[in-house]
């Protein structure tokens, strides 16, 4: 049996706060540790174009993604549910930690509002990773790094004065 957790994170329409948490995760957290999915009670036909959009800005294309449903046998998998405003129709899962966060939905909002929920659902990924000790060992997300990572010092250069 595998010691890898599983994180499932359920929202209404498994379009846009379910969505991003779960890319976040997945491109955060350490495979061999944790992984997430993510599901909602009543699934949407396509992850919300302002989502993929501001997915992309932080450099993660979640356009492939597929919203489904949350089911029990989905949510039986689940070491950790966090719920994103599904509320009572959220399954209790026997055995499973339970977390609600309460973020407002992106559906149909500027993209700077949607920046901001990224934004905060990034962070609220972040802090779960090493509070659990799931962190990877490398960057995670190409060409960025998380303020807890060290910046790389610039190249050094054997003779800085301009060539004459």
């Amino acid at each position: 049996m595998s010691d890898t957790k599983t994180v499932l994170f359920a929202c209404v329409h498994n379009a846009g706060r379910s969505q991003m948490a779960a890319a976040f995760f997945n491109a955060l957290a350490n495979p061999a540790a944790a992984r997430a999915v993510s599901a909602g009670t009543q699934p949407a036909e396509y992850v919300q174009p302002e989502v993929i959009i501001v997915m992309r800005e932080v450099g993660i294309d979640v356009a492939q993604a597929t919203p489904r449903r949350l089911t029990e046998d989905l949510a039986r998998e689940a070491n950790l549910l966090i719920t994103m405003g599904c509320g009572e129709a959220c399954p209790i899962v026997p055995g499973a930690r339970r977390e609600d966060w309460p973020l407002p939905d992106p559906k149909e909002r500027p993209l700077e509002a949607v920046s901001q929920i990224r934004d905060q659902i990034r962070r609220r990924v972040e802090r779960l990773v090493v509070t659990e000790h799931w962190e990877r060992t490398e960057i995670p997300v190409a060409g960025e790094i998380s303020a807890h990572d060290e910046k790389p010092s610039p190249p050094h250069k054997e003779n800085s004065r301009p060539a004459q």
